[in-house]
């Protein structure tokens, strides 16, 4: 009984012995904390900020987190009125967003690819041939190896971040026909794409699953590692953006973002972390 009782006073030293720090958690900051934050932007980074939010609050039940979407746009347009405390874009700010005293938070790296549906033959497509695509110069999918089928385009609203690294990056600012079908959101592009055997879109490399498919672009596959290395070129930083220096449960927040826990969250959502500057 000695040995037993020496051993658990050794093994309670040992315990106490081990820094405050080494055994805290990265929602810890939390701890003592109140309030809400409203959070509204693009899409893209809507799984990274609900995995987040999800385990602040389960960890605080005195603290509200709520997210929306709307694109980059509307992301940026909330947060310089002040309806919410972070607006997030899938860009840089324009000028005439930052002049409003905006601060940009770089967190992660996202791809932008071309997505079709998975009974599409295509397994490849080069940046002029989509440019084409886009212009509405090809119209069928027979002109370029697949089935004698109509293209169906579909594209972002103007709001979206995802659509203007795609115009610029991929595009490089060519022309888009007018007949393009809008959809909302990255989500509801990739269910577009899922249900339509002609259709063509593109979509953040995140959110990109087994029910649509992304041909190479000029024989590289858009992955993270492709993506992180420079080899594919369609690439753009995801931003959390606060008017002014972000205080007390938003700054919180957003450091949390940058933790080992928050860039957990970052890659299982499908991006890279990106270290806080």
């Amino acid at each position: 009984m000695r040995i037993k009782s020496g051993l658990a006073k050794l093994l309670l030293c040992g315990l106490c012995c081990i820094p405050a720090a080494a055994m805290a958690t990265d929602l810890d900051r939390f701890e003592g904390l109140s309030g809400s934050i409203n959070i509204a932007g693009g899409t893209a980074h809507i799984p990274v900020m609900k995995k987040a939010a999800k385990s602040v609050m389960k960890a605080n039940h005195d603290i509200r987190i709520t997210i929306a979407g709307g694109g980059s746009g509307v992301g940026a347009q909330q947060v310089a009125k002040g309806l919410v405390e972070i607006g997030n874009t899938g860009r840089a700010l324009k000028p005439n967003e930052a002049k409003h005293g905006l601060i940009s938070f770089p967190f992660a790296i996202d791809g932008v690819a071309v997505i079709v549906n998975p009974s599409n033959p295509i397994q490849g497509l080069t940046e002029q041939q989509v440019a084409d695509i886009y212009a509405g110069k090809l119209t069928n999918w027979k002109a370029l190896g697949g089935e004698d089928r109509m293209i169906n385009l579909f594209t972002r609203d103007e709001a979206s971040g995802t659509r203007a690294v795609f115009v610029k990056k991929l595009l490089h600012e060519s022309p888009m026909a007018n007949f393009a079908n809008v959809v909302p959101s990255n989500g509801a592009m990739k269910t577009a794409i899922a249900r339509d055997p002609g259709a063509i879109g593109y979509s953040s490399v995140g959110y990109i699953d087994d029910t649509v498919k992304a041909p190479a672009l000029d024989n590289v596959h858009p992955t993270n590692e492709a993506c992180a290395s420079g080899k594919y070129p369609v690439v753009r930083k995801l931003y959390m953006n606060t008017k002014g220096q972000p205080q007390g449960l938003v700054r919180e927040f957003i450091d949390y973002i940058y933790s080992p826990q928050g860039a957990e969250y970052i890659r299982a959502s499908g991006y890279i972390p990106l270290n806080q500057q």
